[in-house]
């Protein structure tokens, strides 16, 4: 790690060597990010040199990665997924320029694996055999599936709720997965006892500072994808805190290294039924525990470990906070799929569905240029999608009654 110069605390300021057994600031508790030698990557990193690297993963950008030399990378490609130009959906909600990135596509269908491919790298090349975290499921499933990749054991902590689909992705990932009868918060806890007693390589993000470096590469491709042009916003879902700020980190690492001369604004969207940092930043309070009343199961986290530096990235971007109910974030998968051909899960799609409120509430100037970032795929919550998008017509196998169905309905053909 080269480039990696230290670990601080976003508490009370204490350096640490940066290292696998350096999770927390050592003095205070408080969480820790990852400094690099920002004017030596300036000196030599350039956007021609980025430009003409044919490797399209998140490893395009190793010189703002937390990996020690020679270590094996995982062999899924993680990383680089379309960023797509949403004229239709912009011209509907009243947007000059609105991307849509679609992160569903990564190996095991969400953006957490950028933090996974950091965690199980960095595993291996410790000599550590078996990795583990709690999650809701995205995490859980895209660990899962980069371990099995590099050959190593990993061990998932789920809260009983987690849906089907991403129990299915665990068990054929080979995983060893505990369902804990319980909220996220028990399922963490457990997580973290367990970690500790046997030595487990942690991947648990909010307490893993190299794994927001992962996560930030979703805006390192997005500045690239732009020509280096940043946008003015970034529409992000929320929940334990982890994806925000390692958005943010992104942008801000490319600022500090003089490849984009501006930041954008973020945009943290909440559900409704679980929203604490967007309560805590809404009501200038600490954060408190919420219940976890939300379809969007991803972001259902009511304690969110990685609060602070959500609540810092949200204020040091001046950005805004959107509340959405669990029918705007059905409503949000139906307009994604139906005007973008995107599929996007409850909380992957949960961004947009904050930035389309945001717009009818005229907080976004129609003239501005919006990323919204969907985090996850569909197909891992099928349940929700069926509820978001409704029955298909059944009707038998004959013609007379498919066009009384056609008039009966005021379908046009």
């Amino acid at each position: 790690m080269h480039n990696v110069k230290s670990a601080v605390c976003i508490s009370c300021g204490a350096e640490h060597e940066a290292g696998n057994d350096t999770y927390t600031c050592k003095k205070c508790g408080g969480i820790l990010e990852i400094q690099y030698d920002y004017p030596r990557i300036r000196s030599s990193l350039t956007r021609e040199k980025i430009a003409a690297r044919q490797d399209f993963s998140m490893w395009r950008y190793m010189e703002l990665l937390p990996i020690e030399e020679g270590s094996r990378l995982t062999p899924l490609r993680v990383g680089w997924s379309p960023l797509y130009r949403a004229d239709r959906l912009g011209e509907r909600l009243g947007l000059k320029t609105l991307y849509i990135k679609d992160d569903g596509l990564n190996p095991s269908a969400s953006l957490k694996d950028r933090a996974s491919a950091i965690a199980v790298v960095r595993a291996l090349h410790s000599g550590m055999d078996t990795v583990a975290c709690s999650s809701t499921g995205n995490a859980a499933s895209s660990l899962a599936g980069n371990a099995a990749a590099m050959g190593l054991k990993s061990f998932i902590f789920v809260p009983e709720r987690a849906p089907k689909g991403k129990l299915a992705q665990l068990l054929v990932f080979g995983a060893r997965v505990i369902s804990v009868q319980g909220n996220y918060e028990d399922t963490f806890r457990l997580s973290a006892e367990a970690i500790e007693k046997w030595g487990w390589y942690n991947r648990n993000a909010a307490i893993n500072p190299y794994l927001s470096e992962g996560k930030k590469t979703v805006s390192l491709e997005i500045a690239e994808q732009l020509g280096f042009k940043v946008p003015d916003y970034v529409a992000v879902s929320v929940g334990d805190g982890c994806t925000i700020a390692g958005v943010w980190k992104g942008f801000k690492d490319l600022y500090a290294i003089g490849l984009i001369d501006k930041l954008p604004r973020l945009i943290s969207v909440q559900a409704e039924g679980c929203c604490p940092v967007n309560r805590a930043i809404e009501t200038n309070s600490p954060i408190i525990q919420m219940e976890e009343n939300t379809i969007a199961d991803s972001i259902a986290v009511g304690v969110p470990r990685n609060g602070e530096k959500a609540l810092r990235a949200i204020r040091e971007s001046s950005g805004l906070t959107v509340n959405v109910s669990d029918e705007e974030i059905l409503a949000a998968m139906r307009l994604l799929g139906s005007v973008c051909g995107v599929f996007g899960e409850p909380a992957g799609v949960t961004g947009t569905a904050g930035l389309c409120k945001a717009v009818e509430q005229k907080r976004i100037p129609p003239d501005a240029t919006v990323v919204s970032i969907v985090t996850g795929n569909g197909l891992k919550d099928v349940a929700s999608a069926r509820q978001a998008a409704g029955e298909p017509i059944r009707i038998p196998p004959d013609m007379d009654t498919l066009m009384a169905v056609f008039r009966e309905r005021n379908i046009p053909v």
